[in-house]
């Protein structure tokens, strides 16, 4: 009969030879993946023939870091959450933890940053200095939000997997670029059309998927995606096709000042102010940032109506649902159209933001960076989602400051280039340490005398 040490000397012991034993693994498994896709480039040389550059010192690196990343995670971080489940789960039954200062004002904290940021990084950048930080950081995270937001409807509340959104996201643009160009229509009056029409084609998508769930569901949203992207390309006479519709007219302060250059009414010259474009810039900033907050007041109040419950019925159980006499019906197609219409105000805003769209803007992999910031924050919690949005869209646009790392890996290293690599990396990470996103609690709108936690065992992904 053997006995196990219960000594903590011998455990930690153990749990370090396994940690290493494991990191030497996964360096092995790194070391194959990554050996002819990091290690071995083919370039060009002066005579046009095709050379192969070695970079030995980049693979060792990545191989590195993983063995690092693996010794740290069996050695430190599995104990420490291991810890901290066990302790929640001896804590009181049904007792909720008493959230701090932060949490408890974190959604004003963050109204009033981003109120700030356009004039604090003015101050800290001056005015052309701060179009990269203004356009690039605050109007780009800002448009995966809403995008975000706008899913969230459909795949975080409802319940239906949808691969295809960024075609709303297309109808949405085209649907301003066009009007604006063949019949002069300002912004203002084509922002909420954009979102008419965009929910018309949600409605359109809803109809035959009716009858379908699951991968079925997202295989049929996928090739509407790719449908409308096919559209863009091939109608010509409309859409001008892979050339894109250029020169859209920028949007203006409701019709009183614009901000042309020749337009007498321009905005610099109204309040006599230098000529810069990155006035426009702050101006769609806060124009973005209120289609965002539009976008989450309708969200909280829609989820606690009924339409909202019915929308989590339909996520939870269809069958379900269907017993307790909801029309599942219109509860889909409201989902997709409500979805979609957001996802038409986000493209009438790129339009004018860009001043050009193509179908190039469009493709499936927009749909999946939306599915995914949706996922990774927790679907359902719009809070996770905003923080998941800022981590991915943010952290993409940080890896072009890295220019630093030239100096590290040769002057032919371009960091942008590995974004993929590294966000395919953060999603295994957070699907492993939280299956729920950031923020995956799953509470019901409707609950009864009081909020309480669920326990672990009766959920199908950790604490509930």
């Amino acid at each position: 009969m053997t006995v196990s040490s219960t000594n903590p000397a011998d455990k930690q012991q153990g749990l370090v030879a396994r940690g290493l034993r494991e990191a030497f693994f996964a360096g092995l498994i790194s070391l194959g993946m990554f050996s002819l896709y990091i290690g071995l480039k083919t370039d060009q040389n002066m005579r046009n023939e095709l050379v192969l550059v070695t970079r030995w010192g980049l693979l060792a690196t990545l191989v590195i870091l993983a063995m690092i990343g693996r010794f740290l995670m069996i050695v430190v971080v599995q104990p420490r959450l291991a810890a901290r489940k066990s302790a929640k789960a001896t804590a009181a039954h049904g007792q909720a933890e008493v959230p701090g200062f932060v949490a408890r004002n974190l959604t004003a904290i963050a109204v009033v940053a981003l109120l700030l940021f356009p004039p604090v990084i003015v101050s800290l950048f001056g005015m052309q200095g701060s179009l990269k930080w203004i356009d690039n950081f605050g109007i780009q995270i800002l448009i995966y939000v809403m995008l975000a937001w706008g899913l969230n409807i459909v795949v975080g509340l409802a319940g239906l997997l949808d691969l295809g959104y960024v075609a709303f996201y297309a109808v949405g643009a085209y649907s301003y670029a066009l009007l604006s160009t063949y019949f002069g229509l300002s912004f203002w009056v084509l922002l909420p059309m954009a979102g008419i029409l965009a929910a018309f084609w949600g409605v359109i998508l809803g109809f035959p998927v009716l009858r379908l769930r699951g991968d079925y569901l997202a295989v049929v949203t996928l090739a509407f995606g790719e449908i409308i992207r096919l559209v863009l390309i091939n109608w010509v006479e409309v859409t001008k096709g892979t050339f894109g519709v250029s020169g859209i007219a920028k949007a203006s302060v409701f019709g009183i000042w614009s901000f042309d250059v020749s337009a007498p009414n321009n905005f610099a010259k109204a309040f006599d102010l230098p000529m810069s474009s990155a006035y426009y810039k702050i101006f769609l900033f806060y124009v973005i940032l209120a289609l965002c907050a539009v976008t989450a007041y309708v969200s909280i109040r829609l989820r606690s109506m009924p339409i909202g419950r019915a929308w989590e019925a339909l996520r939870e159980d269809e069958i379900a649902c269907r017993s307790l006499g909801i029309n599942t019906v219109t509860t889909k197609l409201t989902a997709f159209a409500t979805g979609a219409m957001f996802g038409g105000f986000a493209g009438a805003f790129f339009g004018a933001r860009q001043g050009f769209v193509s179908p190039e803007s469009f493709v499936f992999l927009e749909s999946a960076v939306i599915l995914a910031i949706v996922v990774l924050g927790g679907m359902g919690s719009l809070v996770g989602i905003a923080i998941a949005a800022v981590v991915m869209v943010g952290g993409t646009e940080l890896l072009r400051e890295l220019t630093f790392l030239k100096a590290i890996f040769g002057p032919d290293f371009t960091p942008e280039l590995y974004r993929m690599l590294i966000f395919g990396l953060a999603m295994v990470t957070v699907m492993v340490l939280k299956p729920r996103g950031f923020v995956g609690s799953r509470q019901p709108t409707a609950f009864l005398h009081e909020r309480k936690a669920v326990s672990g065992s009766f959920t199908k992904e950790g604490h509930g």
